[in-house]
């Protein structure tokens, strides 16, 4: 049976600061619990950042989100999986996986469920901030510098 964490912690389009239309599911079914890291590597896909676990002192900046309804906990990780493309149909890729990892927030850890990414990130750029949305704000500032 698998562990029950009711924590997610997101990077990328879950984010409330990526403007994503996925992100109404996560504001209704969680609540956020405040920013918080987590030990891995982040790469540029370009649509979208992929995260990978690392050793090390990599970090990546996400935020921490708690289940608002425990009685939802397996609805809202089954949409959750299908919008990753955990369980993907015959012949599909599966681009992402569901672990538990350790999430740090404030002067504590939680146990909470992050999206890996599922494929080689070789040839694609890493996100050296380990934050995706800064890393978003610096690329928009350098192409408008550059005009």
């Amino acid at each position: 049976m698998q562990e029950r964490i009711y924590y997610l912690f997101v990077y990328g389009s879950l984010r409330k600061g990526f403007h994503s239309e996925a992100y109404q599911y996560i504001f209704n079914y969680f609540h956020l619990v405040g920013d918080a890291t987590v030990k891995g590597l982040l790469y540029d896909l370009g649509p979208y950042p992929a995260a990978v676990p690392a050793n090390g002192d990599t970090q990546i900046t996400g935020e921490l989100y708690e289940i608002k309804n425990k009685d939802e906990y397996g609805y809202a990780l089954a949409q959750l999986d299908d919008y990753e493309g955990v369980d993907p149909l015959e012949g599909e890729i599966k681009y992402y996986r569901r672990e538990a990892v350790d999430v740090f927030i404030a002067d504590h850890t939680i146990r909470a469920w992050i999206y890996w990414y599922n494929q080689p990130v070789e040839g694609h750029p890493l996100i050296e901030s380990g934050d995706v949305l800064q890393y978003m704000r610096d690329k928009v500032k350098k192409e408008v510098n550059e005009l």
